[in-house]
């Protein structure tokens, strides 16, 4: 994982409508950045969910919600249509922001080793760094939470 602290990697990627989109354009306002292993999975349609729920209270603080996996943009966007997803989805087939985050990480599920997407979280500040990093997640609770850190 990346540290607190440190300078968020700038990425530019295409989001659910296949729009190119960089962090950096989001200088001067916080950013929710959410990895997430997979659309339409059970865990991460409850966190999209709670998002979904919350995004009122990040609109009115003025903070950006951004959630990223490797799935394609057509994906993206049929999984924000299903479940009225109002913030941005971003597409990272090539995991260049899930490996510069460092949340591609090796996965053990049923005895079984794989590679894949750790669910991480990270709060950039307004000018680019990383406030806070919050690992294994739970997609219930993670969007309060932040709510509740961001005060």
């Amino acid at each position: 994982m990346l540290a607190q602290g440190v300078k968020a990697p700038d990425f530019t990627l295409p989001d659910k409508d296949g729009n190119e989109i960089s962090l950096s354009s989001f200088l001067g306002k916080k950013v929710v950045l959410y990895f997430y292993p997979k659309d339409n999975t059970p865990g991460c349609t409850r966190q999209a969910c709670a998002f979904a729920a919350a995004y009122d209270g990040f609109k009115s603080k003025d903070i950006v919600v951004i959630g990223i996996s490797k799935d394609s943009v057509a994906s993206h966007a049929k999984f924000a249509e299903k479940y009225s997803l109002p913030f941005i989805l971003i597409s990272d087939k090539d995991l260049v922001a899930i490996k510069a985050y460092d949340v591609w990480q090796e996965k053990k599920m049923c005895g079984k080793v794989s590679m894949g997407v750790v669910r991480t979280t990270y709060i950039i500040d307004e000018k680019g760094y990383i406030e806070k990093v919050m690992e294994k997640v739970k997609p219930d609770t993670n969007a309060e939470e932040i709510l509740s850190y961001l005060g």
